[in-house]
């Protein structure tokens, strides 16, 4: 979309978002300061997200959104000029021009996109009992068949694996008396207890809750291949950024897994990705809808942590843009570090609505021309309340504006148009068929069946001090590890690197200072290097 002098034309350093009495820009540079986007439904949120996503992706910017009701994918066809729209465009100054921008899309049951995946072992303890609706002693009891897991080499890719952990950890009433020789999980068993209290009854409401998310399809997003997040950030051909939509209506039926998954998401760019600085324009752009989901009923830690990573990512390149019906919505601690928003129209039918419009007008720079509390609810379908920050990183004052028209198509796309852009995918063919590794589930079949090798991993015949300098050196270097596994040395590699995890890289030191003066296993430093969400640190 372009006018004859290009005055209001998107440029390298900014996105024209639209127009009232004041041209509204997001400045690029500005974008990883994060922001917000608000308003009742049907006031067009989804057409400024559009708005936005497409601004991105002309500046070369990667974009991931997720998808609630389906109208996001549109972005993806040409856009069709239709009578609102050129009407809109005309009232703005504008000559619309139909255009369409490179789209992947992902889908966490594998149905309407690419599947996405993540291993239990990357999801951590954290959000997997966010994930569970867990209380605190049974969280403590996933924490501890993690920390068992680390120190006796069992991978958790999928849901069989953390079952079949959770059994091993249980303590057995069959086996009381019986000699460890006689009970091939008995050190699996007493290294648990050696923790704190394991109960049967604490296992099996953890199995149970399992079962619940199992019944919700999330037993699916567990497995291998693995999500790597790098595919987000690519650019097409033409040197724009690529759109990635999760499509999410299915997934919105089950909120507390839909809220974890983007979570995690977040967490895995906040650990993977390297300091970046104040950079011309983000790496990428997350926008994450329906967020009020991922505030709802969570514990003060989780909390915590939440505002750590949204706080810390933005030196990472990443801006978060999240999109909700009320600013009240996000927690004051986050909603501080957003700073660029676009509130659309809220309605005040009840004295709680009209105190959430008084809080909504509270968080703009307030414009000595506009009675903000009172444009809320006056604004039309279309129109919003915006504040962009500015050259010195403060908020404008609010404006009025009409949101331009998006230049692709709104509204959604077709099966048979989805099924197009799939086919000719960059990543086709990399996710769509899972893999069944050797992991816990099997490792433990294989103990319980007298056929598996010690953790460590050894002949069984210790080898001598000179093998274990060996096993020390080939974890080290990686020649022990198979592919997709993370050797002790590049996990210290990788943190050593990290600002943010400098008391993380210390503890590995000192945990393999430990190991080479006495035990010598596999695990080594592996119980030390999870991310801020719990999540192991895999690159």
């Amino acid at each position: 979309m372009a006018t004859s002098d290009n005055k209001l034309a998107d440029t390298d350093e900014r996105i024209f978002i639209g127009k009232g009495e004041e041209t509204a820009w997001l400045t690029l540079a500005l974008a990883n300061r994060h922001g917000l986007v608000t308003g009742a439904t049907g006031t067009g949120k989804t057409v400024s997200l559009q708005v936005m996503a497409e601004g991105f992706a002309r500046a070369g910017v990667p974009v991931f959104a997720a998808d609630i009701k389906g109208d996001l994918s549109g972005i993806s066809e040409v856009g069709e000029a239709k009578d609102f729209i050129v009407k809109r465009a005309q009232e703005m100054g504008l000559t619309f021009q139909p255009d369409q921008f490179s789209t992947v899309f992902w889908d966490v049951f594998g149905e309407q996109g690419h599947p996405v995946r993540a291993t239990v072992t990357e999801m951590g303890p954290l959000l997997l009992s966010r994930m569970l609706d867990l209380n605190d002693v049974q969280e403590g009891v996933l924490n501890v068949a993690f920390r068992v897991a680390d120190e006796n080499g069992l991978t958790l890719i999928d849901m069989k694996d953390l079952r079949a952990l959770l059994d091993a950890i249980a303590p057995d009433g069959s086996k009381k008396g019986a000699d460890d020789g006689e009970d091939p999980l008995a050190p699996i068993r007493k290294a648990a207890q050696s923790y704190g209290n394991v109960s049967k009854a604490t296992v099996g409401t953890i199995q149970r809750q399992l079962l619940v998310l199992e019944n919700q399809g999330g037993a699916k997003f567990f497995g291998e291949p693995a999500l790597t997040l790098k595919d987000f950030m690519r650019t097409d051909r033409d040197g724009r950024g690529m759109v990635n939509i999760l499509v999410a209506d299915k997934l919105m039926q089950s909120p507390r897994l839909y809220a974890t998954f983007l979570l995690w998401m977040l967490s895995e760019l906040f650990e993977e990705l390297p300091e970046a600085g104040d950079l011309p324009k983000p790496k990428l752009v997350f926008f994450f809808d329906e967020a009020h989901l991922l505030f709802n009923d969570a514990p003060k830690a989780l909390m915590d942590k939440i505002e750590q990573v949204v706080r810390l990512i933005r030196s990472k390149g990443v801006g978060v843009y999240f999109v909700t019906q009320n600013p009240i919505d996000v927690p004051d601690k986050v909603l501080a570090q957003l700073g660029n928003r676009v509130q659309h129209a809220l309605r005040a039918f009840t004295p709680r609505d009209q105190k959430a419009v008084a809080a909504a007008a509270q968080t703009f720079r307030p414009n000595p021309k506009l009675d903000t509390a009172r444009v809320i609810m006056e604004l039309g379908k279309g129109e919003a309340l915006v504040s962009f920050l500015e050259g010195g990183g403060t908020p404008s004052m609010v404006e009025r504006i009409l949101v331009r028209p998006p230049s692709a198509r709104i509204g959604p796309i077709t099966p048979e148009e989805r099924k197009a852009i799939m086919d000719a995918s960059p990543v086709k063919g990399k996710y769509d068929i899972a893999i069944d590794a050797e992991s816990a589930y099997e490792i433990i079949q294989k103990r319980l069946a007298g056929t598996a090798t010690p953790a460590d991993g050894s002949s069984g015949d210790g080898g001598g001090i000179l093998g274990h300098i060996g096993a020390i050196a080939a974890t080290i270097f990686g020649t022990n590890v198979k592919r997709g596994r993370l050797s002790t040395g590049q996990v210290i590699a990788r943190n050593v690197t990290r600002s943010v995890t400098d008391k993380v890289v210390g503890g590995v030191v000192a945990d393999l200072g430990k190991s080479v003066g006495g035990s010598v296993g596999g695990s080594i430093g592996r119980a030390l290097v999870r991310g801020a969400l719990g999540g192991l640190l895999r690159r």
